[in-house]
């Protein structure tokens, strides 16, 4: 299975926003939608193809149920238990018409109206208790998928979140759990539901009269076929109305949103995204009015239809040859019936839609749930204590290749960093460098030779454990919209204010956050914008210096900063490196020149090594980078 396909445009296509569109999965039952009561479902074709790329075995989905078996038998005993009661209502309506009330028998009278209400009560109570069960089957099974495919994905190299599309993984972990639990409390009780209703009508129908249900059967059916082609019809233009909804969220997202609003203000396209947006919005009332107009012949020919079922029936039964005798209640409690089938029959001609569509669900969320991770954890990992690591890192013969690379973007990297040493790497843009620290912390597996931490290959570690030995600090902070204190907190949950503050100290920031107004309460915004980019590095190296790590991964921390937010910040990162190994990635020189080793990359490879002093006397690449600087 290739990434291509696992991240196909499916999602898209039925994008209400980022991902699959909600309201496609809130109508899995065929309910109320365009056309009226029980809208028929058309096979998605790009349901069809997601099956056919990534079949689902029944029995897959069947595992997923087979805890709430008694549950789901209870189920569909009380959903044909509804069914069967009130059956019960129109024979008691018949003999309150022919006999109680002619006859004035007050006291059959009482208990045909007490029945009445009574069957009312119980397929009421029968029906809360059937909801609440099917839910909470459909909850607890959907609590398990999204948990373990949220486990599964977190399990998932670095490579396959660059190579995968955010709004497709967030779609399959929301968009398509949340319909699949549609399915289980809507779909499969409602098949069940219309079929035990359509039987047990047909059944009571015949009961009352065998001859206007003859006459039932000739005019139903045109009266199906003409309600699903006019819901058909409007379906085509709701799929173009989602598309252009799409569209519009995309415009709102990226237009509303802290980092839209900004691109906009500086790129000065605020005038042109709102006439954008104008055109799409625009775009929304013609197909609307489509949608209202469509088929509105058709919707007339099936109103004269549905008027013309109950003259047929009030005629059949006027006249001497047809009515074999019937009364007055038959023929009410007939009619009653004959109104309720039309909704079960609608429902049950969706059950082929609904199916496709249901195992397409369970087969996107089953595609990511079958990937196997590209960095796999060790069965046997070794029992190595962080608190007793000494830190030394070396490379041997390490090269590493991204997929659908041409080239080694490392190539046979042998290197060696003592224990509280300080390694810098410097090079061209695309020599290596990030790719080699990212190595260190095992955000990729080397296709080629290995990297040990005191003597053990990182692979033989418990991930959790190399997290608490190789710390990381890149460019690209990340701070939750959160508090302070709660980005801190992700790294050391247990600590209190106090290990808090002397991190903060550690890494030159303390003194900010403490004259905020809410100080470690005080909330950092969307992505950190509520500080500056140093700002930002150094609550960064302060949540990392709460995990105590022995080894230092700092990847271009301070390159996109100005003269004297950089000294601050390499202030604070010459506090917090000392005692522990430090491997900087830099393109500016200066920050590197006191580093105990300094290594050259150049495509992939190691051109030169040494101190400062020494690459410049010896005036080759480093001196070439120096001079460039």
């Amino acid at each position: 299975m290739t990434d291509t396909q696992i991240t196909s445009g499916r999602a898209s296509a039925r994008a209400t926003g980022s991902g699959s569109a909600p309201g496609r999965a809130a109508r899995p039952g065929g309910g109320q939608g365009p056309g009226g009561p029980g809208a028929p479902r058309r096979i998605d074709p790009a349901d069809r193809a997601q099956l056919e790329r990534a079949p689902v075995p029944f029995a897959r989905v069947a595992r997923l149920f087979a805890p709430y078996r008694r549950q789901l038998v209870l189920v569909t005993l009380i959903i044909v238990a509804i069914s069967i009661v009130s059956m019960a209502s129109p024979f008691l309506v018949r003999e309150a018409v022919d006999v109680a009330i002619p006859e004035q028998d007050v006291q059959l009278l009482l208990l045909v109206v007490a029945g009445m209400v009574g069957v009312a009560v119980i397929t009421s109570l029968l029906g809360v208790v059937q909801t609440w069960m099917s839910a909470e089957v459909g909850q607890r099974v959907m609590h398990t998928l999204r948990t373990r495919l949220f486990g599964h994905l977190q399990g998932q190299s670095l490579g396959f979140f660059t190579r995968s599309r955010a709004g497709e993984v967030q779609s399959r972990l929301i968009n398509d759990v949340g319909g699949m639990q549609a399915v289980v409390t809507t779909s499969a009780t409602s098949v069940a539901s219309n079929l035990t209703t359509a039987i047990a009508t047909a059944v009571a129908m015949l009961a009352l009269s065998w001859r206007l249900s003859l006459i039932s059967l000739i005019v139903v059916p045109p009266a199906i076929w003409v309600t699903r082609r006019v819901a058909l019809m409007r379906r085509e233009i709701t799929a173009a109305q989602q598309a252009r909804l799409a569209d519009l969220h995309v415009r709102i997202e990226e237009g509303l949103s802290v980092s839209g609003i900004r691109l906009a203000k500086t790129m000065g396209t605020t005038r042109r995204d709102a006439v954008r947006f104008d055109e799409v919005s625009h775009d929304l009332i013609d197909l609307e009015m489509r949608s209202q107009l469509a088929g509105r012949w058709r919707m007339a020919t099936m109103q004269i239809v549905f008027a013309a079922i109950p003259a047929a029936i009030y005629l059949a039964a006027g006249l001497p040859a047809t009515s074999g005798g019937m009364t007055i209640g038959t023929l009410i409690a007939f009619t009653t019936l004959q109104a309720g089938i039309f909704r079960p029959l609608m429902g049950l001609l969706n059950v082929g839609a609904q199916w496709v569509s249901s195992m397409a669900l369970f087969s996107r969320v089953f595609e990511y749930l079958d990937l196997e991770p590209d960095l796999m954890p060790p069965s046997d990992p070794v029992d190595l204590d962080p608190a007793r690591v000494r830190g030394e890192v070396t490379l041997d013969e390490v090269s590493y290749r991204y997929d659908g690379a041409e080239r080694d973007a490392l190539s046979e990297v042998s290197l060696a960093v003592p224990a509280g040493g300080s390694l810098a790497l410097v090079g061209h843009t695309g020599s290596g460098k990030s790719t080699l620290a990212a190595l260190v912390a095992r955000l990729h597996d080397p296709t080629g030779g290995a990297v040990r931490i005191d003597g053990v290959d990182v692979r033989d570690l418990d991930p959790e454990v190399l997290a608490q030995i190789v710390g990381v600090v890149s460019q690209e902070t990340y701070l939750v919209h959160a508090s302070v204190r709660d980005n801190l907190l992700l790294a050391a949950p247990e600590a209190d204010d106090a290990r808090l503050w002397r991190a903060l100290a550690s890494a030159q920031v303390a003194d900010l956050v403490a004259a905020l107004p809410e100080g470690l309460d005080t909330l950092v915004g969307s992505r950190g914008y509520r500080f500056s980019g140093g700002e930002q590095q150094r609550i960064a190296i302060a949540r990392t210096l709460l995990r105590d790590p022995k080894v230092l991964v700092l990847d271009e921390a301070t390159s996109a900063l100005d003269n004297e937010t950089e000294r601050a910040l390499q202030l604070a990162i010459d506090t917090v490196a000392k005692g522990r190994t430090t491997i900087t990635i830099a393109h500016r020189l200066s920050t590197v020149q006191q580093a105990d080793q300094i290594v050259v990359l150049d495509d992939g490879r190691v051109v030169e090594r040494g101190s400062h002093g020494d690459l410049i006397a010896a005036d080759g690449a480093y001196a070439g980078l120096a001079l460039a600087a």
